[in-house]
């Protein structure tokens, strides 16, 4: 009899419960903590709790067990890190939107006065950044609108606005901007600068992130901090509090790329704006299908596998778009999520399709399988139900476990199973607080909408009573200038009636007419006269 993983696991033991997440084995984890195990156990080697654990290695259904089961989300590490810095470290975004559902604080400092945004923007995660920013804006908002409902639908359609987490400082006052100079994330830096944060602000030595990106030889970095600053030669000629410009530490740490592009710039008043596409070079690599400069920048770091643009679109989005196929490959081989969506509801397949792109769409359909079985006729009752149908877990980093498709079906039919039961208790609580002459949220709305309902029902009877007493005079008044009419009518007939008849001609004038007809001149005669004698 052959043994599946999903068997292996459950013969595996495992000493503690920090090994129980590390494997993703909820089940082992839920029976350990009800055989005593303490949720917020310590480990003695890195001092993390098993939510640690959770948010460090991306397991997911384990950390949402922890959080269900009351983990304590403010724990901190030997270095200062809670749970938040973890998955911010890690590019864990999914975990991440777990803990901010669940309190997390986004503001806890580490050892070195760092927040999650720092951290995230130092490892490249913008995603989880992005995660970061926005629930920053989210509760900006509501402390403005406090009566706005979270369904409405507002938030999405607002700018982004600087939050504390875009432009908070550490204790070297360097802020996320610096942070991803300094270690060339340019994704991070394009997401910060559109959120507002300011890369004009300079750290405890008087540098700016564009001394930082020339330090480190981040061309890409520097490139794009020198076309958003106000002036090119302003940056260009910045002194930090010791006296030095970019172009004076490029030299000290001999980065010949800042140099010959700071040469380029001053010499021939090249504009950095016209010499190529700044803002996202991946993009526009995958979009040309130039695989050599788009592997390089993402083996190096500048930007992520999953990185969006402005308006959504990864890198797989732009390569289906145009049919590279080579792109496309490697792209799936470096573990890019097939099922993302950019700003217009699409998926990479669904660009493919729209470009005709058939090789694409082939390829990728093998990857996502067809969508189109109709997933609106699936039940509970069908196990197709439960199958993936969209982004699943983290996208800026992939988990270090490795479950099989078992494995993760079985976690969606738990989680699925969780919310019936939930239902089911809500249900309840509802009836009991009923019972005890409590009225719900709904309720009350739904008892005040009739109340309007009501109102307005009655005032538009007494419109509609007013309105037919109205036509009632006005049919009236119609009924009497009817007669008036009438009466003028017949009072006119008779006083024109005889101009109006014709007249009969006399029998003289036929006499008459016959006697003019008779009478004519007599004929006159050539010769004679007439004479009378008396």
């Amino acid at each position: 009899m052959m043994t599946t993983p999903e068997d292996v696991r459950k013969k595996q033991t495992y000493t503690s419960v920090h090994e129980a997440v590390k494997a993703g084995d909820v089940e082992q984890l839920a029976l350990m903590i009800k055989r005593g195990a303490s949720i917020d156990e310590v480990d003695l080697v890195h001092k993390f709790t098993p939510l640690h654990c959770a948010a460090h290695s991306g397991s997911l259904e384990c950390l949402h067990w922890l959080l269900w089961h009351g983990a304590d989300v403010t724990h901190v590490t030997v270095r200062g890190w809670t749970a938040a810095h973890l998955a911010a470290i890690r590019g864990q975004d999914a975990c991440m939107q777990a803990l901010l559902i669940n309190g997390a604080n986004l503001e806890a400092r580490d050892d070195r006065g760092c927040t999650p945004s720092h951290l995230a923007a130092a490892h490249g995660q913008s995603y989880t950044l992005q995660t970061i920013l926005r629930s920053g804006a989210v509760r900006d908002f509501y402390l403005q609108f406090p009566s706005a409902e979270p369904e409405s639908g507002i938030l999405f359609h607002t700018k982004p606005s600087l939050t504390e987490n875009a432009n908070a400082a550490d204790r070297n006052d360097w802020k996320p901007v610096h942070y991803a100079a300094f270690h060339g994330r340019l994704g991070c830096l394009q997401l910060l600068v559109r959120w507002g944060a300011c890369i004009d602000d300079v750290d405890t030595d008087g540098n700016l992130p564009a001394h930082l990106a020339a330090v480190e030889g981040h061309l890409h970095c520097f490139k794009f901090l020198v076309s958003k600053m106000a002036s090119v030669m302003h940056t260009l000629k910045a002194r930090n509090d010791h006296g030095e410009t970019p172009r004076d530490l490029a030299e000290r740490f001999y980065k010949d790329n800042i140099l010959q592009y700071i040469d380029s710039v001053e010499k021939e008043g090249e504009h950095p704006e016209t010499q190529e596409v700044l803002a996202f070079p991946a993009h526009d690599a995958a979009f040309r299908g130039d695989l050599l400069v788009l592997r390089r920048l993402v083996r190096c770091g500048v930007i992520n596998i999953n990185e969006r643009d402005d308006k959504g679109s990864t890198l797989m989005h732009k390569a289906a778009g145009q049919g590279h196929i080579h792109c496309l490959q490697w792209l799936i081989e470096m573990g890019a999520d097939c099922d993302i969506t950019d700003d217009a509801g699409e998926t990479p397949k669904d660009v493919a399709k729209r470009f005709a792109q058939l090789a694409a769409v082939e390829l990728l359909t093998q990857r996502t399988g067809d969508s189109n079985s109709g997933d609106e006729e699936l039940d509970a009752s069908n196990i197709k139900f439960f199958e993936r149908h969209g982004v699943e877990g983290s996208t800026d980093s992939k988990e270090d476990l490795i479950l099989d498709k078992v494995e993760k079906m079985n976690a969606r039919i738990r989680a699925y199973h969780r919310i019936q039961e939930l239902q089911q208790l809500l249900e309840i609580a509802y009836s009991n607080y009923r019972q005890l002459g409590g009225i719900t949220e709904e309720e009350r709305k739904m008892k005040k909408d009739e109340k309007e309902f009501e109102k307005a029902l009655t005032e538009l009877e007494a419109q509609l009573e007013s309105e037919r007493v109205r036509r009632e005079k006005l049919e009236s008044q119609l009924d009497a200038c009817r007669a008036e009419i009438g009466r003028l009518r017949e009072s006119r007939e008779r006083a024109h009636s005889p101009a109006a008849l014709p007249l009969e001609p006399e029998p003289i004038s036929i006499s008459c007419k016959e006697k003019k007809k008779v009478k004519k001149n007599p004929p006159r005669s050539h010769g004679g006269v007439f004479v009378r004698l008396r």
